[in-house]
């Protein structure tokens, strides 16, 4: 059931039946004018097949949700740098790969550095898409600030700057395996907020 937190809506919701028939190109767009309803609709559409490719090749159940959460967040706040060049099937399929490349990376110790930075997701964005698309980062903004505060540096530190684990560890000197348990937290509520769930 649909909850409600502080974070402002900004936009009129369409009729379910609406967000069901809309195609990608649509919810894209509704998306980034601030409808999470349509990013819902959007992501849910290619979610089970992303988990069935993850599942294939991850250990277990529990790394295969955790890797879904990851893409979902990942979507989301590089939702800006979606091209219609690509349909959004091929995109997302890219963004679950990289981000379980990164995760497999992240499990060899004896890699450098420099080799644990996951691919390019695409394109940076047009100064013109950096002002169509300042309401979804303030979106994004709005649900960060809803983070408890010991989540809100790592989340930005991981998401929004790409910063790996070990670096994140090495700059904020914490252990390793706090860093990964308060990021696991933290995407989780990320999830619950832009899914407008309450806890």
């Amino acid at each position: 059931m649909l909850g409600h937190h502080h974070v402002t809506q900004r936009y009129d919701r369409m009729e379910i039946a609406d967000y069901i028939i809309a195609d990608d190109k649509q919810l894209v767009e509704l998306a980034l004018k601030g409808d999470d309803i349509a990013f819902e609709y959007l992501f849910n559409r290619y979610s089970e097949a992303i988990r069935r490719l993850l599942l294939q090749r991850s250990a277990s159940i529990e790394d295969t949700e955790d890797l879904l959460q990851e893409t979902f967040i990942k979507v989301y706040i590089n939702l800006q740098r979606y091209s219609a060049n690509y349909t959004f099937g091929q995109w997302i399929y890219t963004i679950a790969r990289n981000t379980h490349i990164d995760f497999e990376r992240r499990r060899q110790e004896d890699l450098s550095i420099d080799d644990k930075f996951s691919a390019t997701i695409a394109s940076t964005p047009s100064p013109e898409d950096n002002l169509i698309n300042i309401q979804q980062r303030r979106q994004i903004e709005d649900y960060i600030s809803c983070l408890p505060q010991q989540y809100r540096q790592l989340f930005t530190m991981r998401f929004l700057e790409d910063y790996s684990y070990e670096e994140i560890a090495e700059k904020l000197n914490l252990p390793m395996g706090t860093v990964k348990t308060q990021i696991h937290r933290a995407r989780e509520r990320m999830c619950r907020l832009i899914r407008n769930a309450e806890e």
